[in-house]
């Protein structure tokens, strides 16, 4: 019996995670890029006799005077034989790796010397290990603190304590100033108490301090620099709200306001509103932090003393962009009779808020039977604020009306506006795909393919940009044929390259060494409070490279909510670059994708393009109903999908078996609604229940029109999420279509396209 439950948790919140929306600047990590780090000189040839002596002793060997030293370059990456070997497994590239490393020297052949070494250590076989990592750190130079640390985590595997114990003293010694030398303060610290004090004092904000930072807390948990130090590094990671706690227990001279800022962001991440307000308080009192006091005490459903917070913001920053939000919510919160003169401030004082200070006026006027005046101010709205976004949320409204009404010329007149006055809001380009359906039921065939060619031109990441080029008649699959293509794609050989970064981050993230790129960055990465754009890009990439997949996108995502007008140019600066694209649509899990697709005779594209919307690629993520993994199926269907196909044994955390199960299941969903991917979509959100009613309610034939009415907001945002990844997956490696996309999109980047 089919069931008609949805297995998918419907909770967008899942994915939703604290950023700050200024930055300032200051704290810039060393390297800024976009030209790779081809302008670092080749490091010297030597190094101090001592180290010399000291490596002897380790390893029993020396090199010879003038052995070559290699350094990462722009453009090396990007030649490089080992690129391809990087995503394989160890088993699957140690042939090919060590037929590198045994071959003419070369920087190639010192890459691979180390991931060899690096595989080898993981299956805790020390002693080959330390053969590969003989005399490396003199030809491998970007990486010497880290073949340090090789080394000495080598001996330890092979048991023999005094070498392994000379060779974290040897990298404690010759790279102190490095920050992998915490690793070993790390083990050291284990048995001499110093070592872990001074790893805290050197490097607060490297994950190993923090981790040593938490041990000692528990032995002692009065002990504020601590404390401080987790608040200022460590504010957004599970379980830190436990220390801010006792931390803001401290009397508050104790602590600096920055430190108060960082502890209000940690608990607004964590969605404790009423004591991120408090910390806010104590934050330095800046136009952000005095809002956040007011927005928290809101959220926290503190409404008198939200009110009286939002006007001191008022008070203290009468021209901060802060004050115009903080009127606006005096609105919607106080008394409606007061209202419309905080309204007509914002109106008066702040022009780029006034459509919406207006329509909200106009909403308070109906409530207060002032229909007359709410009717002038919604004419106002249009004629002296046409090109707000609330001028264009009340155009559509009124569109839609006469659309549903039939009578599309005054929907195509009321619309056309939207996407001429308003081009970068988010209903332009929703607007500008209607004007051509409009103007198709009206038979003006040309305007519509002018419609349809400008929706693509100007707005070509967009679901609307899919639906057109359907208008347009490309070869991208419609809602009833999409299911059984399969497009041809190219997936990326190599990693984008990081804005920011030191030459060891860089030479780690290309290489693929997730967690020590991961740890060095974090190091590196002290500006966490108020990063850059440049800033967040990187640790958004770096998250994606050790698998916080979540994460990561939102991070990249969460760029184009800056403010700051020099921050939106850099977020636009970096909109044209291929890298910023690929990161968002990473290509994940593509093995088990492509697999079960073909077997389940499914478009590979449109099952990536689930698994992004449904859980980002996190392969044990659950939602609060209970589904999980990558394609969120809920235990009691899985079971059920299992039983159809014989399936005895499996886990659901496991991205082939939740591949396997999901994809039977959108297969048999595909086959209930005929082959129609957007009603199989739908139910697979919804549940074939709801579905259904809204199929016998809603007797539209148009899909589109179909789509937009679907009741549920989360599942008419799903399905357009699902479809506009899908969009995005074909016009990012499918070289057919990147191509078409770039003759109508100047200035887009595409993978194949320079």
């Amino acid at each position: 019996m089919r069931k008609s439950r949805s297995i998918f948790a419907r909770r967008k919140s899942q994915f939703s995670f604290s950023r700050p929306y200024q930055s300032r600047r200051g704290n810039k990590v060393a390297i800024a890029a976009g030209v790779g780090l081809s302008a670092i000189l080749l490091g010297a040839t030597f190094l101090p006799t001592k180290y010399g002596v000291w490596l002897e002793k380790v390893v029993g060997w020396v090199p010879m005077h003038g052995y070559g030293s290699f350094l990462m370059s722009g453009n090396q990456i990007d030649n490089s034989a080992i690129v391809s070997l990087i995503s394989l497994p160890p088993q699957k590239r140690a042939s090919q790796l060590e037929a590198i490393a045994t071959g003419p020297r070369s920087l190639d052949r010192s890459r691979a010397r180390y991931l060899l070494a690096s595989d080898l250590i993981a299956s805790k076989q020390g002693e080959k290990a330390l053969e590969w990592l003989k005399g490396l750190e003199f030809e491998y130079r970007v990486l010497d603190g880290h073949i340090a640390l090789r080394r000495a985590q080598a001996y330890e595997l092979t048991g023999n304590t005094r070498k392994a114990k000379a060779a974290w003293e040897g990298l404690l010694k010759h790279h102190s100033q490095d920050p992998v030398s915490v690793e070993a303060l790390y083990v050291l610290g284990k048995t001499e108490p110093k070592y872990w004090e001074e790893a805290v004092e050197k490097f607060p904000s490297h994950p190993r301090s923090l981790e040593i930072a938490h041990a000692l807390l528990k032995d002692n948990p009065n002990q504020a620099k601590l404390m401080v130090s987790l608040a200022k590094y460590a504010f957004d990671t599970p379980g830190i709200t436990s220390v801010l706690d006792k931390l803001i227990g401290l009397p508050a001279e104790q602590l600096k306001p920055e430190v108060w800022e960082a502890i209000a962001l940690g608990y607004w991440g964590n969605r404790k509103y009423g004591q991120a307000s408090t910390a806010y308080a104590k934050a330095p009192r800046t136009p952000h932090n005095a809002y956040r006091v007011a927005r928290g005490l809101d959220l926290a459903e503190k409404k008198v003393k939200a009110l009286r917070a939002y006007k001191e913001v008022v008070q203290d920053f009468p021209n901060a962009d802060e004050s115009a939000t903080a009127l606006i919510q005096i609105a919607k919160i106080g008394p409606a009779i007061e209202a419309v003169p905080y309204l007509d401030q914002v109106i008066s004082q702040f022009p780029d808020r006034a459509g919406e200070a207006i329509l909200l006026e106009a909403k308070i006027l109906d409530s207060l039977k002032s229909s007359e005046s709410a009717a002038a101010a919604r004419q106002s709205l249009l004629t002296k604020y046409g090109n707000t976004d609330a001028a264009a949320e009340y155009r559509w409204k009124l569109a839609q009306s006469k659309a549903r009404g039939g009578n599309y010329q005054e929907a195509l007149q009321i619309a056309k506006p939207i996407a001429t006055q308003n081009p970068d809001s988010e209903l332009a380009r929703r607007a500008a795909f209607w004007v051509g359906k409009w103007s198709n039921k009206l038979g003006r065939k040309q305007e519509a393919k002018a419609a349809f060619e400008n929706v693509v031109a100007k707005y070509p990441q967009s679901y609307y940009a899919w639906r057109s080029a359907v208008m347009l008649g490309w070869d991208v699959g419609d809602f009833n044929s999409l299911r059984q293509r399969d497009p041809k794609v190219e997936w990326p050989a190599k990693r984008p390259s990081l804005p920011v970064g030191s030459a060891a981050l860089q030479e780690l993230y290309q290489m693929g060494q997730g967690k020590d790129a991961w740890r060095l960055w974090q190091a590196e990465f002290e500006n966490r409070v108020n990063p850059t754009v440049a800033e967040q890009f990187t640790d958004g990439l770096l998250r994606l490279n050790m698998g916080d997949h979540l994460q990561g996108i939102a991070k990249i995502s969460s760029l184009e909510d800056r403010e700051n007008p020099e921050e939106q140019a850099q977020y636009k600066a970096l909109t044209q670059q291929i890298a910023y694209w690929q990161a968002l649509y990473p290509t994940l899990y593509v093995e088990a994708i492509e697999n079960w697709s073909q077997q389940r005779q499914l478009n590979p594209l449109l099952v990536i393009s689930v698994i992004r919307q449904e859980s980002r690629f996190e392969p044990k993520i659950r939602s609060t109903a209970g589904a999980v993994g990558l394609m969120q199926v809920m235990p009691e269907t899985s079971k059920w999908v299992a039983e159809n196909i014989g399936l005895k044994k499996y886990s659901l955390e496991n991205p082939n078996d939740n591949v396997k199960l999901g994809t039977w299941y959108l297969d048999e969903i595909h086959d209930r609604y005929k082959n129609n991917s957007m009603l199989a979509i739908a139910s697979y959100n919804a549940g074939s229940g709801n579905l259904s009613k809204w199929l016998q309610d809603k007797k539209v034939s148009d899909p589109d029109e179909f789509v937009e009415a679907i009741p549920f907001d989360e599942t008419q945002g799903y399905v357009k999420n699902v479809f506009g990844n899908y969009w995005n997956y074909l016009r990012l490696y499918n070289p057919k279509i990147s191509q078409q996309v770039a003759k109508y999109s100047e200035g887009q980047p595409t993978a194949f396209k320079n």
